[in-house]
């Protein structure tokens, strides 16, 4: 039994960990921090956990940190890792990342998409990104895995398997992602207050997004030549969930037997993949709603000749799959246990 830390539990990316570690048959949390709510039951902040757990919040302290876990989580604002991790490892501890702060191999794109300098870039070449779909081999063997952006992981999985197959234009890619109000996290801002985002689509960080960074790293390693892509999120009115909807322009002209192949050929075993594309119902491609709650990412596409353009969808929930739930998948590879343990479900219909 893997005893599990959990540091800064008090957030929305916290509160989904505690969710499936709790009903994890093969862990223990044994300490989760908060600042803000030390003392508190956990059940007090995250309401939906009540009788699952009588685990309080306690303060972090390193020593009781190395005591009683084997492996830690930390469940910070960006910026917050950095200095932290390097001694959770230093303690013996595996780490498993969430925040942003390990995820860049280039130092200098903290610099240029996040405004600071990083403090122990040396440490970036032992990071594993932790999306298992690209480097399941090497998050077996990770003491530290940083686990992708939420929109990251549904660009990325979108775009990976015509990239690797080199089906289309690496220079021409734009990603136009809607996502819900949880990926902003659980303090508020005049953005995210519900009167001024409900009822509304609005374009936000329309260039420059830091996650441009991650999706143009992963996908360039696909690739034999660089790729650089356009990359617009908007805020909707929903509170999980994430569609990626990315236009992107093919060498040569494509049927969907080639696109076929390209998906299969690279997810055709993969758990947590689903490629959607029916003909009948209304759920014909994918849409975020029908993943809320799982660790399913739904790939689908549709091929505009006219224009000679490729469309791909790609739709997760931001909370599991783009984020605790990927952490957990992160984890259940370094336990060297099945993958899917403990979050292989299905959602809820209707929703």
């Amino acid at each position: 039994m893997m005893r599990i830390g959990i540091i800064g539990g008090s957030g929305y990316v916290g509160s989904e960990l505690l969710r499936l570690l709790l009903m994890h048959p093969q862990v223990e949390v044994t300490m989760v921090t908060s600042r803000q709510s030390a003392g508190e039951f956990i059940f007090n902040i995250h309401p939906n956990l009540r009788g699952l757990t009588q685990l309080k919040f306690v303060p972090q302290d390193m020593d009781e940190l190395q005591k009683n876990c084997d492996l830690v989580f930390t469940a910070t604002p960006h910026g917050g890792s950095v200095n932290l991790v390097p001694k959770l490892l230093e303690a013996g501890l595996k780490v498993i990342d969430m925040s942003a702060d390990f995820r860049l191999k280039n130092p200098s794109d903290y610099d240029l998409y996040y405004g600071w300098s990083h403090a122990h870039p040396e440490m970036l070449k032992e990071a594993v990104y932790g999306l298992p779909e690209l480097h399941r081999e090497e998050i077996k063997q990770a003491n530290l895995v940083a686990c992708p952006g939420c929109m990251a992981t549904s660009a990325i999985l979108g775009l990976a398997p015509i990239i690797k197959d080199g089906l289309v234009e690496n220079n021409k890619i734009i990603v136009d992602l809607k996502v819900g109000s949880s990926g902003g996290g659980s303090k508020a801002t005049l953005a995210s207050h519900h009167p001024e985002r409900s009822g509304g689509v609005r374009p936000y960080q329309v260039v420059g997004h830091r996650h441009t960074a991650e999706v143009e790293q992963e996908l360039t390693a696909l690739s034999d030549e660089p790729v650089k892509i356009g990359f617009t999120p908007h805020a909707v009115n929903m509170v999980r969930g994430i569609l990626s909807t990315i236009h992107v322009f093919p060498k040569q002209p494509l049927t969907n037997k080639d696109l076929w192949k390209a998906l299969r050929g690279m997810y055709g075993t993969e758990p947590f993949i689903r490629l959607v594309k029916y003909q009948k119902g209304p759920y014909q491609l994918p849409d975020p709603k029908i993943t809320l709650g799982t660790n399913f990412c739904d790939i689908g596409f549709e091929i505009d000749e006219r224009v000679n353009r490729l469309l791909i969808f790609s739709a997760i929930d931001n909370m599991v799959k783009g984020a605790a739930g990927q952490g957990v998948q992160c984890l259940n590879l370094l336990m060297d246990i099945d993958e899917t343990t403990g979050i292989k479900s299905t959602g809820f219909h209707p929703m």
